[in-house]
């Protein structure tokens, strides 16, 4: 599998070949998750519509909810205007966040809106 050229050349990397993969959910507008993608990540999940990802601890790649059955189905898939980060828009089934939560941003609040 390999990532539409087009694409790959707007894509920057850093020193390892990866770049920044932020997944929100689309009927929440909750940000879910971050996680590292490479060129063929990305072109997995484009063609599968399966958010997939690169582990840099395992060196390997997941397929989130492949083991915990908490998949997430992607809608769309945005390039941000730097090339260093895509924005995966998803319907998640069950928990985003290996902790069990729904999102990976439920742990600390740090700053709240002001009432």
């Amino acid at each position: 599998m390999s990532l539409d050229p087009s694409i790959a050349a707007r894509l920057k990397r850093n020193d390892a070949g990866l770049f920044t993969a932020v997944t929100q959910e689309r009927s929440t507008g909750d940000v879910l998750m971050v996680a590292w993608m490479d060129d063929e990540a990305l072109a997995r999940t484009l063609e599968t519509r399966k958010g997939t990802y690169y582990s840099r601890s395992r060196q390997q790649y997941w397929v989130k909810g492949e083991t915990s059955g908490h998949m997430q189905y992607v809608h769309e898939v945005r390039l941000d205007c730097d090339g260093d980060t895509v924005l995966l828009i998803v319907e998640q089934v069950g928990a985003a966040c290996h902790t069990g939560t729904h999102t990976c941003f439920d742990a600390d609040v740090l700053l709240r809106p002001e009432s």
